[in-house]
């Protein structure tokens, strides 16, 4: 990446969960990714995840790979 990633803590990311704020953001491997735009991620929720949280430990229960966080530029760090 070109830039430098601004980091984050796990409270400011806890904020970004689409009901506190209009920022829809999830953290996996310690990068954030912001999914605002995302039709799979309406109103902060995605099936039974939220957003605003660590998603890492959460993938072993998902239908889909960590490709799927290859779609998508990470936008921060997770402190």
């Amino acid at each position: 990446m070109s830039e430098a990633l601004h980091s984050y803590t796990r409270s400011q990311l806890a904020l970004r969960n689409g009901q506190d704020r209009p920022e829809i953001w999830v953290a996996f491997r310690g990068y954030i990714y912001d999914m605002t735009n995302s039709k799979l991620w309406k109103n902060g929720k995605h099936y039974e995840h939220w957003a605003g949280q660590d998603l890492t430990s959460e993938l072993a229960d998902a239908p889909h790979s960590e490709k799927v966080f290859e779609k998508f530029t990470p936008i921060g760090l997770l402190q």
